[in-house]
């Protein structure tokens, strides 16, 4: 039988950067002096982490640290990007180092210090099983029921409000199947370290993929083996620069999402081709220029590591003796082709989980979410169940982005208050 526990205001499901920024919110809401809310929030995952597997050396972050978990919602957050170099007794040494971009370490360390320092559980190793409506709430208040399992069994938790932010997970083509040598880039620095690849033997890696985190893999990959060769395949012609300008990055503003929510169908869609370039299918122009370099010196000298395979597509991948045999189709000349490589790393993107691990049953076409990230089925509200992440087509391209996860936790905590208590106590949210 489930251990049954005492109701909660918020149950989150995911400890990402989504949940953390809420929790952050409710624990600065907390610290005010406000009806004090119970937050609890459930991970999968062991212990926290944050893409680890490409924590590469020297990476940084594509977006400024100003966009972190709380600052545009309320810039004297105790949750905040300075206040987190203040406690690690980093701050002026960052300001010497002149850069609105650290490194991707160092960002996760951020994100672990929230998770460390929120006022608010977080249970690992806590798989969410069933989220169950109850359709009439009791003195409670409570308008679900969460089921888990950890370690010790089965858990059921009741909650008021319920706040999806399962994240993303690996888009793999339909010719790889996942392994030891085919694996998405999100495991590149696991797989490297249980394969344990010689450093110095002549291998010889393929990765698929045209933007950021495969022109990253490829650098990586150049540095780590310097005796490997590295093939780099994608459809377009070359890397395409990503479109950091100004005037482009305003389509990530917080005002954005309402003109992008209000917008009609097929002008949203044009948007979202429009401005596919400020992050999908992309690299920034230093990266680039940086990998053309290497390729051109290497021409000059004629130890060519660093290769490029153009309108070019994957058509097959099967284990061979020594590694992945994988079949190659030029779409600019129709030659097919059968090569042998030590490792393909697929870095060909991601999916959104959505609700379908907590809707089971419940068609996509049946759901709707709401400007304030509220889910309707068939057009009917449901109370209280919240989502993050899984919004893109009608909130914007900065959905599955950190750019606007500060706002939209205020957002959605301002509305779970709303619907708690007594409408005095919103006033620290809604001036943050």
């Amino acid at each position: 039988m489930a251990q049954q526990e005492a109701t909660v205001d918020v149950v989150g499901i995911g400890a990402g950067p989504s949940n953390l920024a809420l929790a952050a919110a409710v624990d600065e809401h907390n610290r005010a002096g406000f009806t004090n809310l119970a937050m609890t929030i459930l991970e999968r995952k062991p212990r926290f982490g944050w893409h680890p597997g490409m924590l590469l050396d020297g990476a940084t972050m594509q977006i400024a640290f100003l966009k972190d978990l709380a600052t545009l919602r309320n810039p004297r957050s105790p949750f905040s990007f300075l206040s987190y170099l203040e406690a690690r007794g980093r701050l002026v040494d960052f300001i010497n180092h002149q850069t609105f971009f650290p490194t991707r370490v160092e960002f996760t360390d951020y994100l672990s210090w929230v998770a460390e320092s929120v006022d608010a559980r977080i249970d690992y190793g806590s798989e969410v099983t069933a989220v169950e409506r109850i359709e009439e709430p009791g003195p409670d208040g409570a308008r679900w029921t969460v089921r888990y399992t950890d370690s010790e069994g089965a858990h059921e938790v009741r909650t008021r409000s319920v706040v999806v932010a399962t994240g993303l997970t690996e888009r793999l083509p339909a010719w790889a199947t996942p392994g030891p040598r085919v694996f998405h880039n999100h495991r590149l620095l696991d797989h490297i370290a249980v394969a344990a690849f010689d450093e110095v033997a002549p291998h010889r890696f393929l990765v698929v993929g045209g933007g950021q985190s495969a022109a990253e893999v490829v650098q990586y990959l150049h540095r780590t083996y310097p005796n490997a060769v590295i093939e780099s395949v994608f459809n377009s012609y070359g890397f395409q620069p990503a479109d950091d300008s100004p005037f482009a990055n305003k389509v990530f503003d917080p005002e954005a999402v309402d003109d992008f929510y209000d917008a009609p169908d097929d002008v949203r869609a044009e948007l979202m081709t429009r401005h596919a370039t400020t992050n999908y299918g992309c690299v920034d122009l230093e990266l680039i220029n940086e990998l053309y370099a290497i390729e051109y010196q290497e021409k000059v000298t004629g130890n060519r590591r660093l290769r490029f395979r153009p309108v070019t597509v994957v058509t097959s991948a099967s284990p061979s003796d020594d590694g992945v045999r994988v079949g190659l189709h030029s779409r600019m000349t129709g030659a097919d082709t059968v090569e042998d490589y030590t490792a393909v790393v697929c870095a060909t993107g991601f999916r959104s989980l959505g609700v379908t691990e907590v809707l089971a049953g419940v068609a996509p076409e049946r759901q709707r979410i709401d400007r304030e990230y509220r889910l309707s089925v068939d057009g009917e509200l449901v109370p209280g169940l919240y989502i993050q992440g899984a919004t893109q087509e009608t909130h914007g391209l900065g959905s599955t982005l950190l750019s606007n996860v500060a706002v939209r936790a205020g957002e959605i905590f301002t509305d779970i208050v709303e619907g708690l208590v007594p409408e005095s106590t919103i006033a620290f949210s809604k001036g943050a």
